[in-house]
């Protein structure tokens, strides 16, 4: 799969990628600079595991063959069993660490996303579920030294939100959230049940990358109308007296944005158009990913956004999603925040399926 004139190269390119970054048309371009860095953190990376995976190969032929030595006394024919085992053992984990490494990573993963969720069905307590939703990503990103602040939000009257916009900003947020999106589900007794009956009802996630220069996200004027208005909270009543909510239509796709967290109209409108970049990003990127659906219809992360994903069963702190089939019994301590036990096996069954996908096109040589 991979040998020493291999690392051997990838030396060689990393050394021309760091001359590059050095140069002043590359320092000066941010757009050049920022491509650059990306495989050099991606070749570096590819180095550092192959070389894991090319020392264990020779380990464990150099120590195959001292074992096939006949002069060995017994006791150093024991240590070398034992050395080839553990090196054995080893080798099956360096070689996915590596086969993942190969595979072409997203350019989105290592953005800050946009995040959406909206109430679904179920009425006040969809729009309850929704704001838990929210807590339950600001308490992870709080956990991961991300940095969450709501663009947008429409808060219900008992609790809760029928809809919030939020930036998340750190490094590689889309790479983990990015299985977020789809319909959540949740199973509960709503604090306005009288009767204590289970209810079901639901929330939506969208977890869109941001859009960076590198993507040429340009709208052009005359394809937005933008109109301004007064921000409310609920029940419709006014929380300022200036005209500084910005609603952004973007007339050739009808999408629209609005954002009114501000007093300032123009940082409104700033928001907005952040907002409304990614989601023409999100839009270019989910008709990509719709060409490939002949590779990609297995794989997570690029699934239907009215997919039901997963269910949030609270009398039983059951959590089942749907997509892996798996069950956690950790409801409490998800909805805290504590997101890795879930996000860390979707992960790796997104990598399984990549590799698989790679396996059966001969894109990943034995």
């Amino acid at each position: 799969m991979i040998d020493a004139a291999y690392l051997e190269t990838l030396n060689a390119r990393l050394h021309e990628l760091e001359n590059q970054m050095g140069t002043p048309e590359i320092a000066t371009d941010q757009t050049r600079m920022r491509g650059i860095l990306t495989e050099h953190k991606h070749t570096k990376t590819l180095r550092d595991l192959g070389k894991v995976y090319v020392d264990l190969v020779q380990q464990i032929a150099e120590t195959s063959e001292m074992l096939a030595d006949s002069g060995l006394d017994e006791e150093m024919q024991e240590m070398a069993a034992l050395e080839l085992e553990e090196l054995q053992t080893q080798l099956p984990e360096a070689e996915k660490h590596l086969k993942v490494a190969l595979l072409t990573p997203d350019p989105a993963d290592d953005r800050g996303i946009i995040l959406e969720i909206r109430a679904g069905t179920g009425g006040d307590e969809a729009a309850i579920f929704a704001g838990d939703l929210f807590r339950m990503y600001q308490r992870y990103a709080e956990n991961m030294g991300w940095e969450c602040k709501v663009l947008d939000a429409n808060i219900s009257e008992l609790g809760g939100y029928k809809e919030v916009i939020a930036a998340v900003q750190g490094p590689e947020i889309y790479k983990r959230l990015k299985y977020e999106s789809g319909v959540h589900r949740v199973q509960r007794v709503p604090a306005t049940e009288t009767q204590g009956r289970v209810h079901t009802s639901a929330a939506t996630v969208a977890v869109l990358p941001e859009a960076v220069e590198v993507d040429d996200v340009a709208i052009p004027a005359e394809e937005i109308r933008c109109d301004v208005f007064r921000a409310s909270g609920p029940g419709g009543q006014s929380v300022n007296t200036t005209d500084s909510a910005i609603r952004l239509t973007h007339l050739p796709t009808g999408l629209v944005v609005q954002c009114q967290d501000e007093k300032s109209q123009h940082r409104n409108r700033e928001k907005a158009m952040k907002v409304l970049q990614a989601r023409l990003l999100d839009k270019r990127r989910q008709e990509e990913d719709d060409k490939r659906a002949g590779d990609r219809k297995n794989m997570i992360g690029t699934g239907d956004r009215s997919e039901r994903i997963r269910t949030y069963n609270f009398p039983q702190n059951r959590l089942t999603d749907h997509r892996i089939g798996l069950t956690l019994y950790a409801l409490a301590s998800i909805m805290e925040g504590d997101l890795d036990q879930l996000i860390d096996p979707l992960f790796d069954h997104d990598i399984d399926e990549q590799l698989q996908a790679q396996l059966k096109q001969g894109q990943v040589e034995h």
